[in-house]
């Protein structure tokens, strides 16, 4: 059957099993909107405010499904708008597949209107970027990049679509869907790594990475209880053991804290399963310095390029998380009953540090994280963007084997609420929990807009205390007394979600917090709460005009 390049390549999508996409739409694809119009009962086609918050959906979609995300976006201004969440994807390693609106192949090297170099602009920020210049080659060059982006590690890949490609009639068929592929490890390799077990006096587990699944965590937990070993998971990786099980000890994020940094210093063997070294595992790579690495290492990772990329391992194991930790699981356990007794303290200094002291201003944080942990559905989806506020989540709520958190370990801003909203498109059953900051908030809060437009229905708790909170910390430590640049003079949140059809509340005392919470989760169309939070304990600040007041 003859059809367009645009109509093969919905085709497709479809036999990848692909039923949500995410974008902005644009004249650059119109070939490919139209192509959807005629499948619009097996395919979803969600329609952003911005590029950057769909790929900020895309991602979550990845991150919650295990599948590739599917975003479109229209060249030029519309592809760079998106790169925020490429990038986070390509961090977190979260399968992603980026289809990209291009000028006509003819008009090429010209600077024509909105024209970019693709593989120049995310060949630093994508798994793999493409050109389809010949219609013929749609279901090649697509079930490539499904495939590339859920195989080994997985991440973003970048399919840019010529317009005159896209109206070009081909007689080519779609491709069966593409099963991804993930390295094994051999049976000689686990035996080394419980070899070296068995001989180590303080082994520890740092667990961490993307293409995990429910399987693969559930195994990881068996193995750790099994040997009584403790288990750090890296920053923004929470859910991927059980929080209740006494072999975890916490995360290694940024603020390292004191256990968490002795027990990686004191180690002397470091089983590090699905993570990559970077910048804040190691604290700066002060923590282990790769000239003076000393400790037994064995490093289990799905890409061969991060084994032996920072550090040398004594035991290098190719291999997705998944299949390694479920191969582990199964071997006889190996006791270490001395260095279980520090596990023990551990978890215990680990579980104290739950509790926070009283906050300062009218709105205690440490309390209604309390009640929230205490309150919170088993299955809840967390979603956060990022600054200091994230840190209530991170660290003061528990991931049992239900909870889910989708956070960006890039650091991106902005990421919180589109996540919150492709949570409740993915499953509307769940109940979903997005913690942004003012800052946060208003780098994406337009995609509320989007949760209008489909039914989506989150809740949001917006932290507002009227700066870039974690700019400004940084700046009165490095140059005290000289604040530039970081204060915020912000809108009232509640009337903004109002304005979007959703309950909007505003707590300026802690004890406002529970009812405020009820009446915004009774709301059918989910709901906003905005936190007053005063860093310095001075009276809540209740109007623009006051905040604004105060700034001047």
């Amino acid at each position: 059957m003859t059809r367009t390049g645009a109509q093969l390549l919905v085709e497709c999508l479809l036999a990848q099993e692909v039923d949500m996409g995410f974008g902005v739409p644009g004249e650059s694809y119109l070939a490919v909107l139209d192509a959807l119009h005629d499948v619009s009962n097996s395919f979803r086609f969600i329609n952003c405010r911005n590029e950057g918050g769909g790929a900020f959906m895309a991602e979550a979609y990845g991150k919650l499904t295990g599948k590739p995300g599917v975003l479109f976006v229209t060249r030029g201004p519309g592809a760079t708008n998106a790169s925020i969440g490429i990038h986070t994807a390509m961090q977190d390693s979260t399968p992603m597949v980026v289809f990209v609106g291009q000028i006509e192949t003819s008009m090429r090297g010209r600077e024509a209107f909105q024209e970019l170099d693709y593989k120049a602009v995310f060949g630093s920020m994508a798994k793999w970027v493409v050109e389809i210049d010949d219609a013929d080659r749609v279901p090649e060059l697509v079930s490539r990049a499904f495939a590339v982006a859920q195989s080994g590690r997985p991440g973003p890949v970048v399919v840019a679509l010529p317009e005159d490609m896209l109206v070009e009639m081909t007689d080519a068929v779609p491709r069966g869907r593409v099963v991804p592929v993930q390295a094994e490890p051999s049976s000689s390799s686990i035996d080394h790594v419980m070899d070296l077990l068995a001989a180590a006096e303080r082994p520890v587990v740092v667990a961490g990475g993307g293409g995990w699944n429910r399987e693969g965590e559930a195994a990881l937990k068996t193995f750790a209880e099994a040997n009584r070993l403790p288990v750090i998971v890296t920053f923004r990786s929470q859910e991927i053991i059980d929080n209740n099980s006494p072999s975890y000890i916490g995360d290694a994020g940024f603020g390292l804290a004191p256990e968490i940094r002795s027990f990686l210093d004191e180690s002397d063997l470091l089983i590090a399963l699905n993570v990559r070294f970077g910048e804040t595992l190691t604290d700066g790579y002060k923590l282990f310095d790769p000239a003076t690495f000393d400790k037994k290492l064995v490093h289990v990772h799905a890409s061969e390029a991060e084994l032996g990329k920072i550090f040398t391992p004594d035991l290098a194991v190719l291999s997705g998380p998944n299949k390694a930790a479920s191969v582990l699981a199964e071997r006889v356990p190996v006791s270490a009953p001395s260095w279980s007794k520090r596990t023990a303290q551990a978890r215990q200094a680990w579980v104290l540090g739950l509790e926070v002291k009283p906050q300062p201003g009218g709105v205690d944080m440490g309390e209604i994280m309390v009640w929230l942990r205490e309150n919170l559905p088993d299955d809840t989806i967390i979603t956060n963007g990022a600054g200091n506020f994230a840190i209530w989540c991170g660290r003061y709520l528990l991931y049992g084997a239900g909870k889910r958190l989708v956070g960006p370990q890039a650091g991106s801003m902005g990421a919180g609420v589109p996540a919150a909203v492709a949570a409740k498109l993915i499953d509307p059953s769940r109940f979903v929990l997005c913690f942004a900051g003012d800052g946060d908030f208003q780098m994406n809060g337009m995609e509320l807009g989007t949760a209008l437009q489909y039914g989506a229905a989150p809740v949001i708790l917006v932290l507002n205390n009227g700066t870039y909170g974690t700019i400004r910390l940084h700046q009165e430590r490095e140059y005290p007394g000289r604040v530039s640049g970081t204060d915020l003079v912000n809108p009232d949140f509640a009337m903004i979600a109002k304005a979007y059809g959703m309950a909007g509340e505003t707590v300026e005392r802690t004890e406002e917090f529970e009812a405020a919470f009820g009446r915004v989760c009774a709301s059918p169309n989910g709901g906003l709460i905005e936190l007053v939070i005063d860093p310095e304990g001075l009276s809540p600040r209740t109007t623009i005009s006051a905040l604004r007041e105060r700034v001047s």
